[in-house]
């Protein structure tokens, strides 16, 4: 048994009888299906609008006749498949697999894929991981994100793992190709929640949880830049968000990256990587964490998938023929 996530939408008129009520007890009457700890949850991460309006404020009085909708993601109990599935393994023991996750394949069950994720795989391939919650996944990478994830084979691990998370002692370290030219590294420092309109989203928000990504130049192209990113934690989407935020998105993102941006004069090669790359050139290139029982400081790292090299190659040689010294 385990949980995936479920996209929830509701909406309510309300009338005269609901005048003087809070928002929470309203919501509560009109949807008596959820819990009350769950409703206000979702008024206090900003899935709730009165009348078109996004409202945080579980206290806030009704006056009658607003409209009431609600967008949230739901925890749904469901269970899951062992399938046979072929998983890159470039470590295991008995207490923790690493493995270098392919693009193209979800980590988790959800709502449109509950079946062929690395989840379904793990349970094949280590049947008594069914007894760790979320089958040992303490971290996840997005669909197309490739590289490198820890998972946990027993509960003790597991929980070594998400303490490591949480404390900020297992470390990540990314490789991505973003827009524009970076002359210097640096970090962001912008807390991130959920979307304010796009509930499927992430965005840089006051009202979020704090999040901060370092990164650092690799190398300088004609309009491009080849970075190494570290997170300080852990949020959604971050190093996504956060490059996009500070107009340097990550090429071919197809949530925060906007159009393909195609310099001026490039080679054909570049323009058609450009326009044909379909997933953020994002890879999860080093991990390194304590062994949970070992508690040995231990490293590993993955080379840059084949479409991420070959869109570097294209933009190295469209730099160089342009004369760009960097």
């Amino acid at each position: 048994m385990s949980q995936h996530q479920s996209r929830i939408s509701l909406t309510a008129e309300t009338d005269i009888q609901v005048h003087g009520l809070r928002l929470d007890q309203a919501i509560a009457n009109l949807f008596p299906e959820y819990s009350r700890s769950k409703l206000k949850t979702w008024i206090l991460e900003g899935c709730v609008s009165i009348d078109g309006d996004v409202c945080t404020t579980p206290r806030h009085k009704l006056s009658g006749f607003e409209k009431i909708d609600i967008e949230a993601i739901a925890e749904v109990q469901v269970e899951h498949q062992a399938q046979s599935i072929a998983l890159n393994i470039v470590y295991e023991d008995d207490d923790i697999l690493v493995i270098n996750k392919p693009t193209d394949l979800v980590v988790h069950p959800g709502a449109g894929n509950s079946q062929g994720t690395m989840l379904n795989a793990l349970l094949a391939h280590v049947p008594t991981i069914n007894t760790v919650p979320r089958a040992g996944i303490v971290h996840r990478l997005d669909k197309d994100t490739t590289g490198l994830m820890v998972v946990a084979k027993t509960l003790g691990a597991q929980t070594h793992l998400v303490e490591q998370l949480q404390s900020r002692t297992m470390s990540r370290e990314y490789e991505a190709v973003v827009t524009g030219t970076l002359v210097a590294g640096g970090l962001v420092d912008e807390p991130i929640g959920r979307h304010q309109t796009k509930r499927t989203l992430m965005a840089v928000r006051e009202t979020g949880k704090p999040a901060v990504t370092h990164y650092r130049v690799m190398k300088k192209f004609r309009s491009h830049t080849h970075l190494r990113l570290k997170l300080e934690s852990g949020r959604t989407h971050q190093i996504r968000v956060h490059m996009a935020h500070i107009k340097h998105p990550i090429v071919g993102d197809p949530a925060y990256g906007g159009r393909p941006r195609i310099p001026k004069n490039a080679t054909e090669d570049l323009l058609q990587s450009l326009r044909t790359f379909k997933r953020q050139a994002l890879h999860a290139a080093q991990l390194s964490l304590f062994h949970p029982v070992s508690e040995e400081w231990m490293t590993w790292q993955a080379p840059l998938p084949t479409d991420i090299q070959e869109l570097l190659g294209h933009l190295a040689s469209d730099t160089q023929l342009h004369g760009f010294d960097d």
